[in-house]
Protein backbone atom coordinates (compact mmCIF):
# COMPACT_ATOMS: atom_id res chain seq x y z
CA UNK A 1 0.00 0.00 0.00
CA UNK A 2 2.68 2.44 1.06
CA UNK A 3 4.60 1.50 -2.34
CA UNK A 4 2.00 2.43 -4.41
CA UNK A 5 0.80 5.50 -2.69
CA UNK A 6 4.69 6.48 -3.28
CA UNK A 7 4.60 5.80 -7.12
CA UNK A 8 1.40 7.68 -7.38
CA UNK A 9 3.10 10.71 -5.90
CA UNK A 10 5.92 10.06 -7.88
CA UNK A 11 3.39 10.00 -11.08
CA UNK A 12 1.60 12.89 -10.11
CA UNK A 13 4.72 14.70 -9.56
CA UNK A 14 5.68 14.08 -12.96
CA UNK A 15 2.60 15.38 -14.48
CA UNK A 16 2.79 18.91 -12.24
CA UNK A 17 6.23 18.91 -14.35
CA UNK A 18 4.83 18.05 -17.62
CA UNK A 19 1.89 20.41 -16.98
CA UNK A 20 4.23 23.16 -16.37
CA UNK A 21 5.73 22.77 -19.89
CA UNK A 22 2.79 22.37 -21.66
CA UNK A 23 0.52 24.96 -19.82
CA UNK A 24 2.67 28.32 -21.68
CA UNK A 25 2.24 26.82 -24.64
CA UNK A 26 -1.33 26.41 -24.29
CA UNK A 27 -1.66 30.16 -23.23
CA UNK A 28 0.22 31.07 -26.59
CA UNK A 29 -2.25 28.73 -28.66
CA UNK A 30 -4.98 30.57 -27.12
CA UNK A 31 -3.70 34.05 -28.00
CA UNK A 32 -3.28 32.94 -31.89
CA UNK A 33 -5.96 30.87 -32.85
CA UNK A 34 -5.19 29.90 -36.42
CA UNK A 35 -3.94 26.35 -35.90
CA UNK A 36 -0.86 24.99 -37.03
CA UNK A 37 -2.17 24.85 -40.50
CA UNK A 38 -3.18 28.75 -40.62
CA UNK A 39 -1.30 30.37 -43.05
CA UNK A 40 -1.17 33.85 -40.82
CA UNK A 41 1.66 35.35 -39.29
CA UNK A 42 2.53 34.28 -35.70
CA UNK A 43 1.31 36.51 -33.02
CA UNK A 44 4.24 38.97 -31.54
CA UNK A 45 4.14 38.37 -28.37
CA UNK A 46 1.46 36.34 -27.55
CA UNK A 47 -0.58 36.06 -24.49
CA UNK A 48 -3.19 34.22 -22.93
CA UNK A 49 -6.85 36.63 -23.96
CA UNK A 50 -9.00 38.20 -20.83
CA UNK A 51 -11.83 38.30 -23.21
CA UNK A 52 -14.14 35.10 -23.50
CA UNK A 53 -15.59 34.03 -26.48
CA UNK A 54 -13.54 36.33 -28.68
CA UNK A 55 -13.79 33.46 -31.52
CA UNK A 56 -17.11 32.56 -30.86
CA UNK A 57 -17.93 34.02 -34.58
CA UNK A 58 -14.78 32.31 -36.04
CA UNK A 59 -14.02 28.94 -34.07
CA UNK A 60 -15.55 26.95 -36.57
CA UNK A 61 -14.80 29.07 -39.83
CA UNK A 62 -12.16 26.81 -41.38
CA UNK A 63 -11.20 29.54 -44.46
CA UNK A 64 -10.82 32.10 -41.96
CA UNK A 65 -8.73 29.99 -39.92
CA UNK A 66 -6.79 29.16 -42.94
CA UNK A 67 -5.54 33.04 -43.26
CA UNK A 68 -6.19 34.94 -40.15
CA UNK A 69 -5.19 34.49 -36.80
CA UNK A 70 -6.29 36.18 -33.48
CA UNK A 71 -3.85 37.54 -31.48
CA UNK A 72 -3.70 39.73 -27.99
CA UNK A 73 -1.11 42.29 -26.74
CA UNK A 74 -0.89 44.41 -23.85
CA UNK A 75 -0.01 48.04 -24.43
CA UNK A 76 0.10 50.57 -21.47
CA UNK A 77 -2.27 48.47 -19.88
CA UNK A 78 -4.77 47.38 -22.29
CA UNK A 79 -4.56 44.11 -23.77
CA UNK A 80 -5.26 44.65 -27.47
CA UNK A 81 -6.91 41.94 -29.67
CA UNK A 82 -6.07 42.06 -33.36
CA UNK A 83 -6.51 39.86 -36.02
CA UNK A 84 -4.00 39.25 -38.89
CA UNK A 85 -3.37 37.40 -41.90
CA UNK A 86 -1.08 37.45 -45.16
CA UNK A 87 2.43 38.39 -45.73
CA UNK A 88 2.35 40.54 -48.39
CA UNK A 89 5.06 43.70 -48.58
CA UNK A 90 2.47 46.33 -47.88
CA UNK A 91 0.90 46.59 -43.92
CA UNK A 92 -2.61 47.52 -44.23
CA UNK A 93 -4.55 48.51 -40.95
CA UNK A 94 -8.53 48.32 -40.23
CA UNK A 95 -9.86 50.55 -38.18
CA UNK A 96 -13.86 49.82 -37.14
CA UNK A 97 -16.15 52.21 -36.52
CA UNK A 98 -19.26 52.34 -33.75
CA UNK A 99 -21.33 50.14 -32.70
CA UNK A 100 -18.73 47.32 -34.32
CA UNK A 101 -15.63 45.44 -33.94
CA UNK A 102 -12.78 44.26 -36.29
CA UNK A 103 -15.47 42.01 -37.62
CA UNK A 104 -16.81 44.82 -39.82
CA UNK A 105 -14.34 43.95 -42.31
CA UNK A 106 -14.28 40.14 -42.34
CA UNK A 107 -16.40 39.86 -45.73
CA UNK A 108 -13.77 41.98 -47.37
CA UNK A 109 -10.31 41.29 -45.54
CA UNK A 110 -9.89 37.61 -47.81
CA UNK A 111 -9.76 39.88 -51.02
CA UNK A 112 -7.11 42.49 -49.47
CA UNK A 113 -4.62 40.02 -48.87
CA UNK A 114 -2.85 39.93 -51.98
CA UNK A 115 0.33 41.37 -51.94
CA UNK A 116 -0.60 42.87 -48.23
CA UNK A 117 -0.26 41.85 -44.50
CA UNK A 118 -3.77 43.30 -43.38
CA UNK A 119 -4.24 43.31 -39.22
CA UNK A 120 -7.73 44.56 -38.21
CA UNK A 121 -7.67 45.93 -34.44
CA UNK A 122 -9.81 46.38 -32.15
CA UNK A 123 -9.87 49.71 -31.01
CA UNK A 124 -8.89 50.02 -27.09
CA UNK A 125 -12.12 49.28 -24.67
CA UNK A 126 -13.92 47.85 -27.58
CA UNK A 127 -13.96 44.38 -29.28
CA UNK A 128 -12.43 41.96 -27.39
CA UNK A 129 -9.79 44.55 -26.36
CA UNK A 130 -9.68 44.29 -22.17
CA UNK A 131 -8.59 47.05 -20.13
CA UNK A 132 -9.19 51.00 -19.37
CA UNK A 133 -7.50 53.38 -21.58
CA UNK A 134 -6.30 56.44 -19.95
CA UNK A 135 -9.07 58.45 -21.71
CA UNK A 136 -10.93 58.15 -24.92
CA UNK A 137 -9.76 61.12 -26.73
CA UNK A 138 -9.26 59.80 -30.64
CA UNK A 139 -5.36 61.12 -30.13
CA UNK A 140 -4.81 58.52 -27.14
CA UNK A 141 -6.63 56.07 -29.17
CA UNK A 142 -4.07 56.58 -32.24
CA UNK A 143 -1.35 56.45 -29.51
CA UNK A 144 -2.53 53.34 -28.70
CA UNK A 145 -2.58 51.91 -32.07
CA UNK A 146 0.61 53.34 -33.22
CA UNK A 147 2.29 51.56 -29.80
CA UNK A 148 0.71 48.53 -31.00
CA UNK A 149 2.25 48.12 -34.65
CA UNK A 150 5.17 49.27 -33.31
CA UNK A 151 5.28 45.66 -31.33
CA UNK A 152 4.05 44.11 -34.26
CA UNK A 153 7.05 45.20 -35.66
CA UNK A 154 5.04 47.95 -38.21
CA UNK A 155 6.65 50.96 -38.14
CA UNK A 156 6.72 51.83 -41.84
CA UNK A 157 4.46 51.97 -44.66
CA UNK A 158 1.28 51.55 -42.94
CA UNK A 159 -2.02 51.95 -44.99
CA UNK A 160 -4.59 52.59 -42.75
CA UNK A 161 -8.26 51.94 -43.76
CA UNK A 162 -10.93 53.24 -41.42
CA UNK A 163 -14.39 53.52 -40.76
CA UNK A 164 -16.74 55.93 -38.76
CA UNK A 165 -14.88 57.04 -34.87
CA UNK A 166 -12.08 54.39 -36.59
CA UNK A 167 -11.53 57.08 -38.53
CA UNK A 168 -11.42 59.40 -36.10
CA UNK A 169 -8.54 58.16 -34.50
CA UNK A 170 -6.94 57.20 -37.89
CA UNK A 171 -6.17 61.02 -38.13
CA UNK A 172 -4.40 61.83 -35.36
CA UNK A 173 -2.09 58.72 -35.75
CA UNK A 174 -1.52 59.48 -39.28
CA UNK A 175 -0.66 63.56 -38.31
CA UNK A 176 1.61 62.84 -35.18
CA UNK A 177 3.51 59.58 -36.60
CA UNK A 178 3.90 60.55 -40.29
CA UNK A 179 6.80 58.29 -40.57
CA UNK A 180 4.56 55.14 -39.77
CA UNK A 181 1.77 55.80 -42.03
CA UNK A 182 1.72 56.55 -46.04
CA UNK A 183 -2.08 57.01 -46.75
CA UNK A 184 -5.33 57.71 -45.21
CA UNK A 185 -8.39 55.93 -46.12
CA UNK A 186 -11.49 56.87 -44.47
CA UNK A 187 -15.22 55.99 -44.96
CA UNK A 188 -18.02 57.75 -43.47
CA UNK A 189 -17.07 60.09 -40.57
CA UNK A 190 -17.67 63.45 -40.44
CA UNK A 191 -13.75 64.47 -39.07
CA UNK A 192 -14.21 67.49 -36.56
CA UNK A 193 -11.56 70.47 -36.59
CA UNK A 194 -11.09 73.58 -38.69
CA UNK A 195 -13.43 72.66 -41.29
CA UNK A 196 -16.13 70.70 -39.54
CA UNK A 197 -17.51 71.63 -36.09
CA UNK A 198 -19.78 69.03 -34.00
CA UNK A 199 -22.07 71.74 -33.44
CA UNK A 200 -22.68 71.74 -37.44
CA UNK A 201 -24.19 68.24 -37.27
CA UNK A 202 -24.82 66.68 -33.73
CA UNK A 203 -28.87 66.96 -34.99
CA UNK A 204 -28.23 65.01 -37.79
CA UNK A 205 -28.72 62.20 -35.45
CA UNK A 206 -30.44 60.46 -32.25
CA UNK A 207 -27.75 58.96 -31.10
CA UNK A 208 -24.60 61.62 -31.70
CA UNK A 209 -26.44 63.65 -28.48
CA UNK A 210 -27.99 60.52 -26.91
CA UNK A 211 -24.64 58.80 -26.38
CA UNK A 212 -23.04 61.45 -24.56
CA UNK A 213 -25.08 61.40 -21.89
CA UNK A 214 -23.27 60.34 -18.74
CA UNK A 215 -24.46 57.79 -17.17
CA UNK A 216 -27.98 57.87 -18.61
CA UNK A 217 -26.90 55.99 -22.04
CA UNK A 218 -25.62 52.97 -20.06
CA UNK A 219 -28.45 53.00 -17.45
CA UNK A 220 -31.05 52.55 -20.22
CA UNK A 221 -28.97 50.36 -22.96
CA UNK A 222 -27.52 48.09 -20.01
CA UNK A 223 -29.79 44.73 -20.45
CA UNK A 224 -31.33 46.23 -23.35
CA UNK A 225 -28.42 45.75 -25.94
CA UNK A 226 -29.94 43.39 -28.64
CA UNK A 227 -33.26 45.60 -28.72
CA UNK A 228 -31.02 49.21 -28.84
CA UNK A 229 -29.02 47.74 -31.48
CA UNK A 230 -31.37 45.60 -33.39
CA UNK A 231 -33.01 48.98 -33.49
CA UNK A 232 -29.80 51.00 -34.47
CA UNK A 233 -28.19 48.56 -37.29
CA UNK A 234 -31.17 48.82 -39.82
CA UNK A 235 -32.27 52.42 -39.03
CA UNK A 236 -28.62 53.43 -40.91
CA UNK A 237 -28.71 51.10 -43.87
CA UNK A 238 -30.17 51.02 -46.94
CA UNK A 239 -30.79 47.84 -46.85
CA UNK A 240 -32.65 47.26 -43.37
CA UNK A 241 -33.33 43.74 -43.58
CA UNK A 242 -30.00 42.44 -44.68
CA UNK A 243 -27.24 44.28 -43.18
CA UNK A 244 -25.79 44.21 -41.17
CA UNK A 245 -25.95 40.42 -41.51
CA UNK A 246 -27.64 38.19 -38.43
CA UNK A 247 -23.75 36.72 -37.88
CA UNK A 248 -22.53 40.23 -37.83
CA UNK A 249 -24.83 42.23 -35.01
CA UNK A 250 -24.49 38.68 -32.90
CA UNK A 251 -21.16 39.31 -32.77
CA UNK A 252 -21.30 43.21 -32.28
CA UNK A 253 -24.42 42.56 -29.62
CA UNK A 254 -21.63 40.33 -27.80
CA UNK A 255 -19.15 42.68 -27.39
CA UNK A 256 -21.29 45.73 -26.62
CA UNK A 257 -23.14 43.67 -24.26
CA UNK A 258 -20.03 43.57 -21.69
CA UNK A 259 -20.65 46.78 -19.40
CA UNK A 260 -16.30 47.99 -20.02
CA UNK A 261 -17.39 47.78 -23.79
CA UNK A 262 -20.65 49.04 -23.56
CA UNK A 263 -19.41 52.47 -21.81
CA UNK A 264 -16.19 52.92 -23.90
CA UNK A 265 -18.15 53.10 -27.11
CA UNK A 266 -20.59 56.35 -25.16
CA UNK A 267 -17.35 57.49 -24.40
CA UNK A 268 -15.59 58.07 -27.59
CA UNK A 269 -18.39 60.31 -28.00
CA UNK A 270 -18.20 61.84 -25.04
CA UNK A 271 -14.75 63.01 -26.19
CA UNK A 272 -16.00 64.34 -29.29
CA UNK A 273 -15.64 68.37 -28.37
CA UNK A 274 -11.70 67.12 -27.10
CA UNK A 275 -11.19 65.86 -30.70
CA UNK A 276 -12.49 68.75 -32.53
CA UNK A 277 -9.92 70.74 -30.11
CA UNK A 278 -7.01 68.10 -30.84
CA UNK A 279 -8.09 67.57 -34.60
CA UNK A 280 -7.47 72.04 -35.44
CA UNK A 281 -4.10 71.98 -33.79
CA UNK A 282 -2.98 68.89 -35.67
CA UNK A 283 -4.58 70.16 -38.82
CA UNK A 284 -2.06 73.11 -38.69
CA UNK A 285 -0.04 70.95 -40.17
CA UNK A 286 -1.33 69.41 -43.42
CA UNK A 287 -0.57 65.52 -44.11
CA UNK A 288 1.08 65.17 -47.21
CA UNK A 289 0.12 61.54 -47.78
CA UNK A 290 -2.99 61.02 -49.93
CA UNK A 291 -6.21 61.52 -48.13
CA UNK A 292 -9.66 59.81 -49.65
CA UNK A 293 -12.90 59.68 -48.00
CA UNK A 294 -16.25 57.38 -49.04
CA UNK A 295 -19.84 58.45 -47.89
CA UNK A 296 -22.71 57.10 -47.56
CA UNK A 297 -25.11 58.31 -50.11
CA UNK A 298 -26.19 61.64 -49.50
CA UNK A 299 -23.61 62.91 -47.12
CA UNK A 300 -20.11 63.37 -49.20
CA UNK A 301 -20.19 67.25 -48.69
CA UNK A 302 -20.04 67.00 -44.84
CA UNK A 303 -17.67 64.20 -45.00
CA UNK A 304 -15.36 65.30 -47.68
CA UNK A 305 -15.49 68.88 -45.91
CA UNK A 306 -14.06 67.36 -42.57
CA UNK A 307 -11.35 65.36 -44.49
CA UNK A 308 -10.39 68.64 -46.55
CA UNK A 309 -9.37 69.63 -43.04
CA UNK A 310 -6.27 67.73 -43.23
CA UNK A 311 -5.42 68.20 -46.31
CA UNK A 312 -6.88 70.30 -49.18
CA UNK A 313 -5.85 67.95 -51.71
CA UNK A 314 -7.90 65.31 -50.22
CA UNK A 315 -10.82 64.08 -52.61
CA UNK A 316 -14.07 61.44 -52.48
CA UNK A 317 -17.02 59.43 -53.44
CA UNK A 318 -20.55 58.70 -52.84
CA UNK A 319 -22.03 55.43 -53.10
CA UNK A 320 -25.23 55.40 -54.59
CA UNK A 321 -27.74 53.37 -52.54
CA UNK A 322 -25.95 52.74 -49.74
CA UNK A 323 -25.74 53.20 -46.07
CA UNK A 324 -23.89 53.65 -43.69
CA UNK A 325 -22.48 49.84 -43.18
CA UNK A 326 -20.18 50.31 -46.43
CA UNK A 327 -18.05 47.20 -45.79
CA UNK A 328 -21.64 45.05 -46.11
CA UNK A 329 -23.74 47.25 -48.46
CA UNK A 330 -21.35 47.77 -50.91
CA UNK A 331 -18.27 45.57 -50.18
CA UNK A 332 -17.23 44.97 -53.55
CA UNK A 333 -17.75 48.98 -54.25
CA UNK A 334 -15.09 49.50 -51.23
CA UNK A 335 -12.59 46.55 -52.40
CA UNK A 336 -12.26 48.28 -55.55
CA UNK A 337 -11.74 51.90 -53.85
CA UNK A 338 -9.00 50.75 -51.77
CA UNK A 339 -6.96 48.47 -54.29
CA UNK A 340 -7.35 51.77 -56.45
CA UNK A 341 -6.10 54.01 -53.28
CA UNK A 342 -3.56 51.78 -52.56
CA UNK A 343 -2.09 49.40 -55.42
CA UNK A 344 -1.16 46.29 -53.42
CA UNK A 345 1.75 46.09 -55.92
Amino acid sequence: MHKNRKGLLSALVGLMALAALILPNLSSAAASVGGPRSQAPSCAAPERPKSKGYDSATRHDVAFNKLFRHCFTTVDGVQMHYVIGGTGPKTMVLLHGWPENWYAYRGIMPKLLPGRTVIAVDLPGLGDSTGEPHDYAAATMATYVHDLLDRIGKRRHVELVAHDIGAGVAYPLAAKYRSQVDGLFMIDFPLVGKNLRFADFSNVSFHFLFNQQSPLAEQLVTGREKQFFNYFYPTFSHSPNVIPSPGSVREYIRTYSRPQVLHGGFEFYRYWHQDELDNNRLEQKPLTIPVRMISEQGFLNVMLSGARGTTPAATGAEVAGAGHWLAEEAPQRIIDEIDAFYPAR
